[in-house]
């Protein structure tokens, strides 16, 4: 922050000043005249440190190369004409990355895309530090990108393991921790880092498609035949319970071996009605 002046105040001193001057060298004589008019120069000078600082704005000031500091009030603003004032937005800004191929941690190309969110929050760093802060935000945000996509895998088989797809939450935030980790020397705060777009490569969707659809068959067939065996369970013990009827262990299968197929087929069974004794 630096002592500038307010524009206004400044612009009516500088008025008075330079008519001021400018009467002095008509009225003045001699050597009086020579002064008024290196004054009248002077605050010709002055009137060059006006400047105009915008809501969500600051000015970098800097005297022959040295940093002297960072203005952040708004409005027409006055400090030193031999200042050069470089002027950096504050305001919130997005950055969407472009569609990136990744191999992710088992080795699978996928295509990747994010949007960042963020701003300045230190105009000096973000001036001084950087060469380009607006490219050095864009570049290390796609670094980032990239390192997190290679670091996970795209559909992890445990559901405790973190994945791109499924754990969107912590992806967010870890994507959001190391870019803000890469971006703290350019004085740039990230407010929010998240994944616009996530697929597998062309060259391996169809096939990993295929994959995703196995899988969730064998998912689904495993919870049939768990739910199944668990209601051939509660049958045989009901019919032990009241005495329906007495089974030997070979009729014990049989039902349980028939419960089993109405219960997991995929296709309705064709009833058989038994005319005869049941054994």
């Amino acid at each position: 922050m630096i002592n500038s002046k307010g524009g206004f105040g400044m612009l009516g001193i500088l008025l008075l000043a330079q008519l001021a001057a400018l009467a002095g060298v008509v009225v003045l004589p001699g050597i009086l005249k020579v002064l008024a008019l290196v004054a009248a120069v002077v605050v010709f000078i002055c009137w060059f440190g006006f400047y105009m600082v915008h809501p969500n704005q600051s000015a970098v000031l800097q005297l022959f190369g040295r940093y002297v500091g960072t203005d952040l009030n708004n409005g027409l603003r006055w400090s030193n004409p031999l200042y050069s004032k470089q002027k950096v937005s504050l305001r919130v800004r997005n950055f969407e990355s472009s569609k990136m191929k990744v191999n992710d941690n088992a080795g699978n190309p996928v295509e990747i895309a994010a949007v960042v969110v963020w701003k300045v929050v230190d105009s000096a760093e973000a001036v001084f530090e950087v060469d380009n802060y607006e490219n050095f935000v864009n570049i290390q945000s796609e670094s980032a990108i990239r390192h997190l996509a290679s670091s996970y895998a795209y559909d992890a088989g445990n559901d405790q393991a973190i994945s791109l797809r499924s754990s969107t939450d912590e992806v967010t935030e870890l994507l959001k921790k190391e870019i803000q980790a890469r971006l703290n020397k350019a004085g740039v705060e990230v407010l929010e880092a998240r994944i616009s777009h996530l697929a597998y490569a062309p060259e391996i969707a169809s096939a990993m498609l295929q994959r995703q659809q196995a899988a969730a068959i064998v998912a689904a067939r495993q919870q049939i035949v768990e739910g199944a065996v668990g209601m051939v369970e509660t049958a045989l013990q009901r019919l032990s319970e009241r005495n329906v009827v007495e089974l030997d262990d070979e009729r014990k299968a049989a039902m349980v071996s028939n419960l089993l197929v109405v219960l997991c087929g995929d296709h309705h069974v064709q009833p058989v009605l038994n005319a005869g004794t049941l054994y």
